[in-house]
């Protein structure tokens, strides 16, 4: 048979090699009597008045070839490869997935996989192209605003890659030069057209050096990785990334700044509130603080506490409030993320179930003293949030002198100790709220302790579970008020 010579429009004339390898195929031509070329492009001014549309109407469509779903995935980006036998490559594929149906499970196969490598080139060079595309601005006669990026691909990548950026910048008119193929997107259509000179494309601006300045500003020696940075951002696209010109100084100084900021040392949180003057730490040992005699110096002194961890990564730390004397206090375990920002107790969710539990049983807030065991919010991140995390015994201990200097200040009639480890700072042992709830203690000094659940035990309940659960635990706290003694201590 003679040899067919097949002539595709274009080096990513993808339909076109689809509908000349089905007609091929549904002809009998074997692989080796077909030889496949590109014409010569003949196109105009990418900025002219007759550009070339990015949707053509195709051919009618020949008999279809039924082969397995990869290799139309794998057709589209071999396809886009810079070798010039990968249309060749990828009918010759085509024939032998007709004619020797194995191969559909044999993905070792030279063939395939001489595809397959040229598939993930031409996906990792449309990667490149996101992300090392540089757009500078040119205004025209009229004063409009185009933006300008220069690129060079390794593959055919132009017209698969635009897309993205039509979506990215949809509100911008813009064009990416390539030495092959050019595009411009005029805010409503892509328009293709001829290749050109990195001369062609706008020198720097005001605006990039700005961007240079910002650069320079955010580098992080500490995290440099150049090998990784290399492997991710190879040198050949660096002559096109206006940052590029700062790489090498500002890696050459990277163990030099290092330094600089390990000996600046810790920086205080942003969100911090400063520190007093009263030196917590003397030749690095920890200085406890001693509790005051008020209720203002002692709120004083817990705000610069760090006997543990958790006071320098809290906003703040969080005292009771409530009038001295009361005939009740209620301790918590300790602050919220709403407590922690807002400096006052039980005015998150939590709070939020016991002002309703407060407003049924009769009880006034402000007749109440309420506050935590632990003075600050210990948190563990997730993403931007914060969320909360259970005391260890060894910083519920370091906390315990606070509180007990709040019992003494405060004088309460009888305090609830809402959670085990409220219940364990009260009573000085381990408590099992769930067999020991709704139940009274009375502590070495005689002063008497009720024992229930923290209203954020009843939050992270189910739904279903919740109202009689909160039946039970109103029913626990109204032991305040009828079983401590003959007269209620709340009416």
């Amino acid at each position: 048979m003679a040899e067919r010579v097949v002539t595709l429009a274009g080096e990513a004339d993808i339909d076109g090699f689809r509908r000349e390898a089905r007609r091929l195929l549904a002809q009998g031509v074997a692989p080796a009597c077909a030889s496949w070329q590109v014409a010569t492009r003949v196109e105009g001014d990418l900025f002219g008045d007759a550009p070339e549309a990015m949707n053509e109407p195709a051919p009618p469509v020949v008999a279809r070839a039924n082969v397995p779903a990869f290799f139309v995935s794998l057709c589209e980006r071999a396809a886009l490869h810079d070798d010039p036998n990968r249309f060749g490559l990828l009918y010759r594929l085509l024939w032998r997935l007709v004619h020797e149906p194995a191969l559909r499970h044999d993905p070792l196969d030279a063939d395939r996989m001489q595809a397959e490598l040229m598939a993930r080139a031409v996906r990792r060079d449309m990667h490149k192209m996101t992300a090392f595309v540089r757009f500078r601005p040119l205004a025209d006669d009229t004063g409009e605003v185009d933006h300008i990026a220069w690129f060079e691909p390794e593959h055919h990548v132009v017209e698969a890659t635009a897309p993205f950026f039509a979506r990215r910048f949809a509100q911008m008119r813009w064009a990416i030069l390539t030495p092959e193929r050019c595009v411009r997107w005029d805010g409503h259509a892509l328009v293709f057209g001829p290749g050109a000179k990195r001369e062609d494309a706008p020198p720097a601006d005001a605006a990039e050096q700005l961007w240079l300045t910002y650069y320079a500003s955010i580098f992080n020696p500490a995290r440099l990785k150049l090998k990784m940075m290399q492997k991710e951002m190879p040198r050949k696209y660096w002559k096109n990334l206006p940052e590029a010109v700062l790489i090498q100084p500002l890696t050459a100084r990277s163990a030099q700044r290092s330094g600089q900021m390990i000996e600046q040392g810790a920086s205080e949180p942003a969100h911090r509130r400063p520190a007093s003057s009263t030196a917590l730490r003397v030749d690095q040992r920890m200085v406890v603080v001693q509790a005051p005699g008020t209720l203002a110096a002692l709120r004083d002194a817990t705000e610069h506490c760090r006997e543990c961890p958790i006071g320098a990564m809290a906003t703040q730390a969080v005292s009771g409030e409530g009038p001295l004397k009361p005939r009740l206090m209620l301790v918590g375990e300790q602050p919220g993320d709403h407590e922690d920002l807002r400096g006052r107790p039980f005015v998150g969710p939590a709070g939020q179930l016991l002002d309703r539990a407060l407003a049924q049983l009769g009880w006034p807030r402000d007749a109440i003293y309420l506050t935590n065991a632990v003075k600050h919010f210990k948190y563990e991140l997730r993403g931007k949030r914060r969320i909360h995390k259970t005391p260890a015994q060894h910083e519920a201990a370091a906390c315990l002198h606070w509180l007990e200097s709040e019992l003494s200040l405060v004088q309460p009639g009888a305090v609830i100790a809402l959670g085990a480890t409220a219940a364990r700072a009260l009573l000085g042992r381990a408590v099992a709220v769930m067999s020991e709830r709704g139940r009274w203690f009375t502590r070495a000094d005689g002063l008497r302790v009720l024992v229930t659940l923290h209203p954020s035990a009843l939050l992270r309940m189910d739904a279903s579970e919740r109202e009689a659960a909160f039946a039970d635990w109103l029913a626990d706290l109204r032991q305040a008020g009828t079983n401590f003694s003959a007269t209620p201590l709340l009416q």
